[in-house]
């Protein structure tokens, strides 16, 4: 059976996408778009998934979840591009689908292949807890950003850092550098050739499997503390 991956003409249309980003262009064409780029995609997350059962189940959904929409959010946008320039996934954690906890992604835009793994847009409290939590376990966050495996595939988020330490910790904290952070995780940026490459689903995977125990430490304190047993 054929790896999935995506086309030439994949990436011709989003290439025409990015020069004619509105209705007119696409309404008539969505069906190159079903064909060459949601179809291929779902194919794409399908194979992504059954890798990830061996070492992040609890992130694997249905492929139809995990792909996000082609169409953008413009209601508090100045740009109305009513498209987005690039097919994304999103592999959420269990139990934190509707918020911003630790998860995996990939994208393809016309310039590249992007593959990210970590908390991106932390909620408020989320990004509070993840704080009080890195308090005690930095150094087991900073030993695996630092495996050399890692490190050979993927690059640390730089992390939107505060230019002053947030309200209520210590600032000679030695967790600081990483407590200043607005998100955490890594990522790489393959070239856009990649997509096309029947190799795809196996360079997502190898970087999504380096990157599961820094997603699932990033989550420890965004899940719910199991109930205890009555009896």
């Amino acid at each position: 059976m054929a790896t999935p991956h995506f086309s030439d003409k994949s990436l011709k249309f989003l290439r025409g996408l990015k020069r004619n980003n509105d209705r007119e262009w696409f309404e008539p064409r969505k069906p190159i778009y079903e064909a060459e780029l949601k179809a291929p995609m779902l194919s794409v997350i399908d194979a992504i998934n059954q890798a990830m059962l061996d070492f992040a189940p609890e992130n694997v959904h249905p492929p139809q979840k995990c792909m996000m929409r082609i169409y953008r959010d413009v209601r508090f946008s100045a740009d109305k591009s009513p498209y987005k320039s690039r097919v994304s996934a999103w592999w959420a954690r269990a139990g934190l689908e509707k918020t911003s906890g630790g998860g995996f992604y990939f994208s393809l835009s016309t310039t590249d292949v992007t593959i990210a793994a970590g908390v991106y847009m932390p909620e408020r409290e989320q990004l509070l807890a993840i704080r009080r939590y890195l308090v005690d376990h930095h150094q087991e966050l900073r030993a695996l950003l630092a495996g050399k495996k890692l490190r050979a595939k993927l690059q640390e988020f730089e992390g939107l850092r505060l230019t002053r330490p947030p309200k209520g910790f210590n600032p000679d904290d030695p967790a600081m550098d990483l407590l200043l952070c607005r998100q955490w995780g890594i990522a790489a940026t393959l070239p856009v050739e990649t997509a096309t490459s029947p190799a795809l689903v196996k360079e997502i995977v190898a970087r999504f499997r380096l990157a599961a125990p820094v997603v699932a430490l990033l989550n420890r304190p965004l899940l719910g503390k199991p109930k205890q047993p009555l009896f």
